[in-house]
C-alpha cells in the first residue's frame, strides 16, 4: 500500500499509537501499566542499594552530581593538528572540560599520511597524526597535566599513547599527573567497527601491555576504555551492547590475570564507553544493570577487594546512528533526550553530538550547542540534586532487572563458547548484532518504529545547513612535514628502535618500552605499525553473508 500523506504534505502515521508502545526500541514487550506486581523478584538489599555502595545499581558516588559534575567531553578532530588544536583550545574557552580526540581513518588504520592508502582520507574523519612531531602540534598550549584527554585509537593505540606520554615528558609533566582514556579497545573492532590491523591474539598482547605498562607507570590514567559504543552504532539492541561490551571487560581482565597482574592492581583503571539512544528509560535500565553486572562479576568471579575494582565508570555519547540528515535541527531534541538518559543513568562523562554530523564533521556553531545542551542540563533542568532520581520506578527496574537477565544469559553463552575471542572467531557477536540490525530496519520501513523527519512528518522541503568543509590541502601539509621530519631525524637511531621492537614482539616482552624508545627517536606511526605487521601479520575477517 502506498503512504499516505496529508494535506501539509507530511506523511500521514497509520499505525494506532497503542500498538507502536508495545516494545522498547530494541524490541522488549513493554506492559501497558507498572506496579508492585512487576517487582515481585525485586531484593531490595542485592538489587538497588544506595547510592555509592554495593552493587553500585544507583550509582558510584554517595552524591553523584551534587559533589562532581560528569566531564564533558566533545569528541572532536579534523584535518591537520594545527587545525584541530585551534578547536580544542575553542571548546576550552567555551566551558568543555575535557579533551577528546578523533583520528583520522589512515591513522587508526596505522598508516602514515604520505601512505598510499591514506590517499584522499586524510584529516576526513578526525585528525591526521603520524609522529610525536605531530602529537606535540596537537597538544601545544594545553598543559597536560591539568587536562584530562581520551583518545579514540585502538589497533595502534600502544603507539598514539607512547607518543602522548613523550609530549607530557617534552612539557615537564610526571606520568603519575596524567589523567584520561585511550580506547584500546580491539575485541569490539572485530566485533562491530572493523578497524583492526593484527589478528585477535597478538593485539590482545599488545592491549595487555598497556594495561601492565599502565599500572606500574601511569595511576590515574586508563589503559582501555571497554567500548559498547560502536556495537550499537552497528546495530545491536541495548542488551547486546551491554553483554558484549561486558564480557569483552572480562576478557581482558582474564588476559591480564594470565600476564601476571594482581586484579586490584588494574581493575580501577579499567573504563567503559557505551552509546546512549532514543529509548529514555531503556537506555538508563542498561546503565543501572551494567554496574550491577560488573560489580558482582568483579567481586565473585575474580576476587577483586578494592572497592574501586568493583565500580563501572563509564563515558556516553549520544547516538550517532540516530542521527538523520531530514530535518537536521530534529537532532538538537534527539541528543538532549539521550543525553539526559546517559546523566540520569549515571554517567562521568559525556559527548553529545552535533546536529549537523550526518552530513559532515561537526562545524563550530553546531559542535557549540551541543556543548549548550550539556551544560543546560547541568546547570539548568534540576536533576543533578539527587543522585539516581528515577531509581524505584516500578518501569524502570523492572526493565533494569529483565536487562540484566538478558545480558547474563548472553554472557553465559560465550563463557561456554571459551571465551569472546572464540566467539568472534565463531562470528557469534557479528551475526547477533546483523540479525537486530536487520530486524530494527524492517520495523521502521512497517513504520512501526517511527523516525520523525523520515518515516513520519517527513516534510518535501529541507533547508540547506552550514556543514564544515575539509580542506584538502591538509594531506599535502601533512606529507610534506613527514619528508622534513625523515630528513632531519637520526634515522640510524630510528632503524635501531625498530628491530629492537620486533625482536620483543618475536618473544614475550612487553612491548611499550620500545615503543616509546622509538617514538622518542620520531620513528612514524606507519614504520612502527608496520614493524609489528612484519611480526605479526594482518588480519582478514571471514564475511558474512
Amino acid at each position: 500500500m502506498p503512504p499516505r500523506y496529508n494535506d501539509t504534505g507530511m506523511k500521514a502515521i497509520t499505525a494506532p499509537p497503542a500498538r507502536r508502545s508495545l516494545t522498547t526500541i530494541s524490541g522488549v514487550s513493554v506492559e501497558p501499566c507498572y506496579g508492585p506486581e512487576q517487582l515481585a523478584d525485586l531484593d531490595s538489599g542485592r538489587d538497588l542499594g544506595e547510592p555509592g555502595h554495593f552493587p553500585y545499581t544507583r550509582g558510584i558516588h554517595e552524591t553523584m552530581y551534587r559533589g562532581r559534575l560528569w566531564t564533558m567531553r566533545q569528541f572532536s578532530g579534523f584535518a591537520t593538528p594545527e587545525e584541530t588544536n585551534r578547536r580544542y583550545q575553542y571548546l576550552l574557552e567555551q566551558g568543555q572540560t575535557g579533551l577528546s580526540v578523533a583520528f583520522d581513518l589512515p591513522t587508526l588504520m596505522g598508516y602514515d599520511a604520505d601512505h598510499m592508502l591514506a590517499e584522499g582520507e586524510v584529516g576526513k574523519c578526525g585528525v591526521a597524526i603520524s609522529s610525536l612531531e605531530d602529537m606535540e602540534t596537537l597538544f601545544r598550549g594545553i598543559p597536560l597535566g591539568d587536562v584530562t584527554v581520551s583518545m579514540t585509537i585502538n589497533s595502534p593505540a600502544a603507539v598514539i599513547w607512547a607518543m602522548y606520554l613523550a609530549v607530557a615528558e617534552k612539557q615537564g609533566v610526571d606520568w603519575a599527573r596524567l589523567s584520561g582514556t585511550i580506547q584500546n579497545d580491539i575485541l569490539k573492532e572485530y566485533i562491530a567497527q572493523k578497524e583492526f590491523i593484527y589478528p585477535p591474539r597478538p593485539s590482545m598482547r599488545l592491549v595487555t601491555d598497556t594495561i601492565e605498562f599502565s599500572a606500574h607507570h601511569t595511576p590515574r590514567f586508563n589503559p582501555i576504555s571497554i567500548s559498547g559504543y560502536h556495537i550499537r552504532e552497528a546495530g545491536s539492541t541495548a542488551v547486546q551492547e551491554l553483554a558484549f561490551t561486558l564480557r569483552d571487560g572480562i576478557e581482558y581482565v582474564e588476559w591480564a590475570l594470565a600476564r601476571g597482574l594482581h586484579i586490584d592492581a588494574f581493575a580501577p583503571r579499567l573504563s567503559f564507553f557505551f552509546n546512549a539512544h532514543n529509548d529514555f528509560f531503556e537506555e538508563i535500565a542498561k546503565y543501572r544493570a551494567a554496574r550491577k553486572i560488573w560489580a558482582y562479576t568483579m567481586r565473585d568471579r575474580f576476587g577483586a577487594r578494592d572497592e574501586r575494582s568493583l565500580k563501572l565508570r563509564f563515558h556516553a555519547q549520544t547516538a550517532g546512528c540516530s542521527l538523520t540528515w531530514q530535518q537536521p535541527y530534529n537532532n538538537i531534541a534527539r541528543t538532549t533526550i539521550q543525553a539526559m538518559a546517559a546523566v540520569l543513568g549515571g554517567c562521568q562523562s559525556l559527548h553529545t553530538n552535533s546536529l549537523d554530523e550526518a552530513y559532515a564533521l561537526p562545524g563550530e556553531h553546531a559542535v557549540t550547542i551541543a556543548l549548550r545542551t550539556q551544560q543546560v542540563i547541568a546547570r539548568e533542568s534540576g536533576v543533578t540534586a539527587s543522585p539516581d532520581p528515577l531509581g524505584g520506578s516500578y518501569f524502570l527496574e523492572r526493565l533494569t532487572l529483565d536487562a540484566e537477565a538478558a545480558a547474563g544469559g548472553y554472557i553465559a553463552r560465550i563463557d561456554e563458547m571459551g571465551g569472546m575471542i572464540a566467539a568472534i572467531e565463531r562470528n557469534f557477536p557479528q551475526k547477533e548484532i546483523a540479525n537486530a540490525s536487520y530486524q530494527y530496519q524492517q520495523a521502521v520501513e512497517r513504520g512501526e518504529k517511527l523516525i520523525i523527519g523520515v518515516n513520519a512528518f517527513a516534510a518535501g522541503q529541507e533547508e540547506p545547513i552550514e556543514i564544515l568543509q575539509i580542506d584538502l590541502g591538509a594531506q599535502v601539509r601533512q606529507a610534506d612535514k613527514l619528508a622534513a621530519l625523515r630528513k632531519k631525524r637520526d634515522n640510524i637511531r630510528v632503524r635501531a628502535c625498530l628491530d629492537a621492537l620486533k625482536r620483543t614482539a618475536e618473544g614475550t616482552g612487553n612491548m611499550m618500552p620500545d615503543i616509546l624508545e622509538a617514538v622518542r627517536a620520531y620513528a612514524t606511526l606507519g614504520e612502527i605499525c608496520e614493524a609489528l605487521r612484519e611480526v605479526f601479520g594482518s588480519y582478514q575477517e571471514t564475511s558474512l553473508v
